[in-house]
């Protein structure tokens, strides 16, 4: 039986995880746009940089939640369905 690390497990994980951020972070991006395009003019209105300060912390705190899947992906790894889990995640 084949010995695996947590580095191995981390490893794969991110390797899995970290390109489809740049896909989260532009459907987010595209959410965030259209709320903002569909309120006009209202939310011209209220466009300042608090507002802006804003919205960079929730960006933040989305990609902070993005992170979350790493834990049952890693556990999921550890388990014994770890080749059926690599294959349809």
């Amino acid at each position: 039986m084949e010995t695996i690390q947590w580095r191995d497990y981390l490893g794969n994980a991110i390797r899995y995880w970290e390109p489809r951020r740049i896909l989260y972070n532009l459907l987010l991006a595209v959410i965030v746009v259209f709320h903002f395009v569909r309120g006009l003019p209202f939310s011209r209105t209220v466009l300042q940089f608090n507002t802006l300060l804003l919205l960079f912390v929730l960006a933040v705190l989305a990609n902070v939640a993005y992170c979350a899947a790493y834990v049952p992906d890693v556990f999921a790894q550890m388990s014994s369905l770890r080749d059926s889990w690599l294959r349809y995640r």
